[in-house]
């Protein structure tokens, strides 16, 4: 683990940086390298260093004149280029009294992936037919850029990493979701499509989030104070931000895809909150209104037990961000391996994280979503519920439907009887004769067992 120490007094380091600049060649952060992608018809910023006053030429193969920037006082600059449609290759040349050429540049479509191990997990980990996967990755179109781990109590603005073509060496080390999602939109759009992968298993959300927004609020503040060290990764607020995400601002991107949330299992009331104003703060870093932010819902594991509800809670807490304008969310409940805490279906998310964004942000309609409880109604000692996402009927699993619950007056839930009438669910217990309340899926070892009939999951819900 890479860790960055605290900066020195001002006095110092402005010194140092006046020694350096007198002498500086033009540099820029790690983002932005050969074998790149940049976002397709947009305004991408390019920034980096130079020497104080220098004169910046800017050459891009698609561009038809050149743009000059001068760098500051501090030896800084920033410019705004505007980007075609997808294609390339591209370079890109950066010239003052030296030059800096950025070749086989690709425009497309690039997303950010970020959160725990299991966005982390790549095919090497064990993922499902893993090897066959590895052997057939060769898609130029496709880039990596995978930040290496680090922390740092301030926000930095280097970073490790840089970009890589897909091949199936570079493919077998990388984010699998990261690798099926896009190999899904290069498929689908035709486009390039750039990766950027910053995760770190075992890490909590606070300390994916800028300090000051965590210490502003007192239930943010609270539950981050609440976090016991760990020897795999750091909790503190902003401790991976300011390391891993900072430096990644303003790179334009098209939207973020999040697999977060087991590190702050038992904690759902705060990751309510905190993980909804996580994503509408990175919207406002990145200057980027409402950018599409899709997240897979954590998936059944046993943790304090398999059927203790702690993890249930949490996921009920996930989708509280989906309020939230361009948010979906992408279920595992059928997807999972109860006993292990990494699933290796890790094809199966990164495809239906890509038919969120085919699907809501780019105009190719699809079944991106299981049933969602809608409303119920009692009648005659039966529950009856309705679900969105349904039109065509509602399934079973192995013709077997379990993981319902029902409750009468006193709130203790037991097992249920179920019957499928086309899109609702009659849900009754003989010995409950005034039901009130139904739950589904609401334990940590829950499995899915409802569906529509494009095959999607039935989401978890309690009525109460």
């Amino acid at each position: 683990m890479k860790t960055f120490i605290k900066r020195a007094p001002l006095s110092i380091v402005v010194l140092f940086i006046f020694l350096q600049l007198s002498k500086a060649d033009i540099s820029l952060p790690e983002i932005f390298s050969d074998n790149m992608v940049l976002q397709q018809k947009s305004d991408v910023i390019l920034w980096g260093w130079a020497k104080t006053g220098e004169i910046l030429v800017i050459k891009a193969d698609w561009m038809d004149k050149d743009l000059t920037i001068q760098a500051d006082v501090q030896g800084t600059w920033k410019i705004t280029m505007k980007t075609p449609e997808a294609g390339g290759p591209y370079n890109i040349h950066i010239k003052g009294h030296n030059e800096v050429i950025l070749k086989n540049v690709l425009i497309g479509e690039i997303w950010l992936c970020s959160g725990q191990s299991n966005m982390e997990m790549s095919a090497q980990w064990g993922i499902n037919n893993g090897e066959e996967e590895i052997k057939n990755a060769n898609w130029p179109e496709i880039r990596f850029f995978t930040v290496g781990s680090a922390t740092s109590h301030y926000p930095q603005d280097h970073l490790a990493g840089k970009w890589s073509v897909c091949t199936p060496d570079e493919m077998r080390t990388f984010s699998a979701i990261g690798y099926f999602f896009a190999r899904k939109l290069n498929k689908e759009l035709g486009v390039p499509i750039g990766v950027i992968n910053s995760s770190w298993g075992g890490t909590p959300a606070e300390t994916w989030m800028p300090e000051e927004v965590i210490l502003k609020d007192d239930i943010l503040r609270e539950a981050a104070a609440k976090q016991k060290p760990v020897p795999w990764g750091p909790v503190e607020p902003a401790r991976i931000y300011n390391a891993m995400i900072s430096p990644l601002i303003p790179f334009r991107i098209a939207g973020v895809l999040w697999y977060q949330g087991e590190a702050n299992v038992g904690r759902a009331v705060q990751y309510s909150k905190i993980f909804p104003v996580m994503i509408q703060d990175w919207r406002t870093s990145w200057g980027i209104k409402d950018f599409p932010f899709y997240f897979v819902q954590i998936a059944p594991y046993v943790y304090a037990g398999i059927d203790s509800t702690e993890s249930a809670y949490l996921r009920e807490a996930q989708e509280s961000a989906l309020r939230l304008a361009k948010t979906g969310m992408a279920v595992t409940l059928d997807i999972a391996t109860v006993m292990n805490i990494h699933p290796p279906f890790k094809k199966e998310i990164g495809e239906r994280l890509a038919m969120l964004a085919l699907n809501n942000g780019y105009g190719l309609k699809n079944q991106s979503n299981g049933p969602v409880f809608k409303s119920m109604q009692v009648e005659a000692g039966t529950i009856i519920l309705q679900f969105d996402n349904a039109e065509d009927g509602l399934i079973e699993k192995n013709n077997k439907i379990n993981e319902f619950e029902i409750a009468g007056k006193d709130g203790k839930y037991v097992k249920a009887d179920i019957k499928i009438s086309k899109n609702t669910v009659l849900v009754f217990n003989p010995s409950i004769r005034e039901p009130v309340s139904v739950r589904y899926c609401w334990r940590n070892g829950a499995e899915a067992s409802l569906f529509n009939k494009a095959g999607m999951p039935a989401w978890q819900f309690r009525t109460k």
